[in-house]
């Protein structure tokens, strides 16, 4: 709740970005970020820089090759991005932080309730997985010009 007791605690204009994470958050976040593998070269970038970098992207809408030249390369944030979304970091990273919300607002970390409407049911018939992948689909052929053409092949 925006409250002046709070507003200080959410405060962020003495970072560099808004969208940059605080001591205390990428105290939270730094334990499930992978380390650097084993073998080959020791990781040479600072990966909250990384994570920053990511975080400004997503939280800008800005496009890869407009991020700001003190953040590390584009390129370096975009493999990181990709590299953390294919292993699953990225979902551990917002799950674990979603059930601290959670538990701060004293809930349980998981919902026990879910509520569906009928707006939320015609817009599932709708659209939605489906309607892509039959999008995506090749096109059917009619039986009957396939018994024709089969029958023409034969007859030569």
């Amino acid at each position: 709740m925006w409250t002046e007791k709070n507003r200080p605690k959410y405060n962020r204009d003495k970072l560099r970005y808004p969208s940059d994470v605080t001591d205390e958050e990428w105290a939270l976040i730094e334990p499930l970020v992978p380390s650097e593998k084993r073998g080959g070269r020791h990781r040479e970038v600072d990966i909250r820089a990384v994570f920053n970098g990511v975080m400004y992207v997503l939280s800008t809408g800005c496009q890869w090759r407009y991020i700001p030249k003190d953040l590390p390369p584009k390129s370096t944030v975009y493999r990181y991005f990709c590299d953390w979304g294919y292993d699953g970091t990225l979902d551990r990273i917002h799950d674990a932080l979603y059930a601290r919300c959670r538990e701060q607002a004293e809930r349980k970390s998981e919902p026990t309730l879910g509520i569906i409407d009928s707006q939320s049911v015609k817009g599932a018939e709708k659209g939605g997985r489906g309607l892509i992948r039959m999008a995506m689909m090749q096109a059917r052929k009619s039986k009957a010009r396939n018994g024709i053409l089969s029958s023409i092949r034969l007859a030569c």
